[in-house]
């Protein structure tokens, strides 16, 4: 007697058998992976619109960390110890590479599929649930904030300005970044009724751009916004990237890593839900 299997048990890879233990199958089908795919597919022909948004922090550090930094002797570096103002902006500029490229990418892009394109839509009439599209997504989106922070990163050994071994782990730490906030940029997205709603993505990351310690040590703000500073994810991220890549490394870096796992967890379960209540009921 030949047993029936449910198409999306059938095509699920064995690495995701644990999961389904626990996540009910309309849910998730394994098929993130196919949404990656067909993004990259989509791009092949775009590739300049792709990595476009990797020379704007490049200009940025020729425009501030080389051309204002010859007017800034040094800065106070993670331990107190000064260097160049290149070498301080830079990592930030890397760190900041990661969240607009993920950012942008699991926002605009995503609105227009969900609520345009009605890609989503179809999708979920195959064996693919909402946990494959907020996943495939979200990996998308880390992918291209990746990219963006290995070109930068790239730049930097050109010039000069990595001065650690450690400096190895800053393309982890920014995939890790760009998964965060790929995830949370996702989950705002659901919640998104129009494109005047993305305004609201901008009052978020340009602030976070010009004030979590970019362009200055965090000694220089007020006590008060020092705390509120120190809540965004861009310092998280730049305290990361910046100790990397200057050889300041400690157990602190832990809690930035922690803060991100965090992060990156909450978004991707909000995004999901939020995509199984909008396509499903």
């Amino acid at each position: 007697m030949t047993q029936t299997l449910d198409p999306a048990h059938k095509t699920a890879p064995a690495s995701v058998g644990l999961l389904w233990r626990v996540i009910p199958p309309g849910l998730y089908g394994g098929k993130a992976s196919t949404l990656v795919e067909r993004s990259a597919l989509v791009n092949r022909r775009a590739w300049f619109v792709l990595i476009g948004g990797a020379f704007e922090p490049v200009l940025f550090l020729w425009s501030l960390g080389l051309g204002f930094g010859q007017f800034v002797s040094s800065v106070a570096g993670p331990d107190g110890r000064p260097v160049s103002y290149a070498a301080f902006v830079a990592p930030a500029l890397l760190a900041a590479s990661a969240m607009n490229g993920a950012v942008y990418d699991a926002t605009f892009n995503v609105f227009f599929k969900f609520k345009y394109a009605k890609l989503y839509d179809a999708m979920l009439a195959t064996p693919m649930g909402p946990l494959d599209i907020a996943m495939g997504e979200i990996t998308w989106a880390l992918l291209r904030g990746g990219l963006y922070s290995a070109g930068f990163l790239g730049v930097m050994l050109g010039m000069g300005l990595v001065a650690s071994p450690w400096a190895l782990l800053v393309l982890p730490a920014a995939l890790l970044v760009a998964f965060a906030f790929a995830a949370v940029g996702m989950a705002a997205t659901t919640f998104m009724r129009s494109w005047q709603d993305f305004d609201l993505v901008q009052l978020a990351v340009l602030p976070m751009f010009l004030f979590s310690t970019t362009f200055f040590p965090l000694s220089v703000y007020p006590g008060w916004l020092q705390t509120v500073v120190t809540w965004t994810p861009l310092y998280h991220a730049i305290e990361l990237t910046r100790g990397l890549t200057l050889g300041v490394v400690g157990w602190g870096m832990l809690g930035h890593v922690a803060y991100f796992v965090v992060l990156a967890a909450a978004g991707t379960v909000v995004a999901a839900r939020r995509l199984g209540k909008l396509l499903l009921d």
